[in-house]
Order: structure tokens, then C-alpha cells, then sequence
């Protein structure tokens, strides 16, 4: 098994890539709380990459909730641990005073109408706070020769879509990989989250993923969608409460005009869907 080796500052990160000097660098920056949709990501960079480099961060700037903030598990030992297994060879795990060594940023990123929406309703300046963390460790981890990859779960399919564009507007010297999602046995999307739930909370969760794949087999067999069936299923699980369900353009986010209606679906789309669980939010999403 592959031994990380752990930095915690700027420059231990800095000396530890120039150290390796690797013609190719693949980074996955997370929030720790690890899990095996983590590690599809750190084996996807481990296939095409010299060298790994995984950052444990939690970011207070994309939590609008204080107490989520402070619950956030936080296991470094045991995160060390699954990167190890999975090929990483780099574990940048700062503090706050490293990231933000200045203080709260003053200058920060908008993430605009994109950020608004979904998710961004339901958590204002979550967006931000994270583009303002990624944006930052996309340049510490820039080894400034060779290949540099960057790779993110399509869990998190509105984050997805923002990083992109942040990288295209911004001129990132990366590429950006997506990773598909990783779900347990029974379809539950794999989340750091998870562990907050109870094993009747988990069951109930599951009602996510069986709403999106009624909506999936529909447009698969080019059926009108009828999105409102799916809905209907969140009202017989009295532990989940819906956010949204939704089906939108995979690049814009915007919500597909034909996607209630009761003509075939044709083309692309992406369900998004979010609920919360007892006091858990959760998130999934497809592609169709």
C-alpha cells in the first residue's frame, strides 16, 4: 500500500510536487469525510497521473449553517488511510489560517445566475464560498509543468457545472475530469452526509434514486416524462421532505420547457433532485 505523504502548508506542498517532479499531476480537492465515491476519484487520477494530490479541507466559506459547519465530520487518520489504499501519494490538509492566510477573503468570486439557482436557492453563497475555495487550491496544487487534471464527482452536478465555467471564464491552466457517481447496494448516492443518517432514514432515502430512475426509464424509451408521478412518490415517505425535482439542460442548468408536459422527450437532459432526510440534506442526479 502507498504511504501519503501528509503537508499542511503551502510551501510543504510546493517542495513535496517539486520533490516528485511528475510529468503529469492529477488533484481531487474534498472535504474529507471519505468514502469509495472519493476513492473512484483518487483511482481515476491514480490511471492517468505521475503523481496524486488530494487536499482535506473544510471550507467554512460554502456553509450557511453554522451547526452543518460544525457537525461536519472531520477524520483525517481514517481519510489518510482510504487515500493510501486508493494510490495517493500527496495529502495537502491545511487550516483555515493556511487557505485563508489573509482573513476572509474581501475579493471573491460571483457565481452568478448559476449559483442562484437549485441549490444555490436553498443555500445562498454556498457557491461562492466553494468556487472561492476551488479557485484557490486549483492554483496551489498547479504544478506548472506537465499535464495538471483536476477531478470532481457528477454527485455534485451544479457544483460541476460552475467549476467549469469558472475555469473556462477564468483560463485555468487544467482539465477537468468528472467522475461518475458511486452508489451503495441499493442505489443511495454514496455522501459524507450519509453518516448522519439513521437506518430508517437511509431506507427512506432511497426514494431519491427510485424517483430519478421512473423519470430515466421514461426518457430512455423517448415516453413523455410526467415528472409529476415522480414527485407524487416523495408524499409516501413521511421522512423525507422535497426540495426540488427537476429536469434541466445539462450545460445551462435551465429547466427543460417540454419536461412536465406530456409529449415524447427527445435529446438531453439532466434530473436534479433534493431532499431533505430527518435533518439531512441530501442531493443525486442523472444524466438522461
Amino acid at each position: 500500500m502507498n504511504t501519503p505523504k501528509i503537508v499542511k502548508t503551502r510551501a510543504e506542498l510546493k517542495a513535496a510536487m517539486a520533490a516528485a517532479n511528475p510529468g503529469s499531476l492529477g488533484f481531487v480537492p474534498t472535504m474529507g469525510a471519505l468514502h469509495s465515491g472519493h476513492a473512484s476519484l483518487f483511482k481515476a487520477a491514480r490511471e492517468e497521473n505521475e503523481l496524486v494530490v488530494i487536499s482535506v479541507f473544510v471550507n467554512e466559506l460554502q456553509f450557511n449553517d453554522a451547526n452543518d459547519y460544525a457537525k461536519y465530520p472531520r477524520q483525517l487518520d481514517a481519510d489518510v488511510q482510504l487515500a493510501a489504499a486508493a494510490g495517493v501519494d500527496i495529502v495537502f490538509a491545511p487550516e483555515a489560517s493556511e487557505i485563508y492566510h489573509a482573513g476572509l477573503p474581501l475579493v471573491k468570486l460571483d457565481s452568478g445566475a448559476l449559483g442562484e439557482m437549485y441549490e444555490g436557492a436553498s443555500r445562498p453563497g454556498h457557491f461562492d464560498g466553494m468556487l472561492a475555495v476551488v479557485a484557490k487550491l486549483l492554483h496551489l496544487a498547479d504544478p506548472r509543468r506537465g499535464e495538471y487534471r483536476a477531478y470532481f464527482g457528477q454527485k455534485d452536478a451544479q457544483q460541476l457545472v460552475l467549476i467549469r465555467r469558472m475555469v473556462a471564464d477564468l483560463d485555468y491552466p487544467v482539465e477537468l475530469r468528472a467522475v461518475p457517481i458511486v452508489r451503495s447496494d441499493k442505489g443511495l448516492a454514496l455522501s459524507s452526509r450519509n453518516a448522519l443518517l439513521s437506518e430508517e432514514e437511509k431506507e427512506a432515502a432511497l426514494v431519491l434514486h427510485r424517483s430519478i430512475q421512473l423519470i430515466a426509464g421514461r426518457a430512455a424509451r423517448n415516453e413523455p416524462l410526467y415528472i409529476e408521478d415522480a414527485i407524487g412518490m416523495y408524499q409516501m415517505e413521511p421522512l423525507v421532505e422535497l426540495d426540488y425535482f427537476v429536469v434541466v439542460n445539462p450545460d445551462t442548468l435551465q429547466e427543460l420547457a417540454f419536461n412536465c408536459q406530456d409529449t415524447p422527450f427527445t435529446g438531453e437532459g439532466l434530473v436534479l433532485v433534493a431532499a431533505k432526510v430527518g435533518n439531512v440534506r441530501l442531493i443525486d442526479n442523472q444524466p438522461i
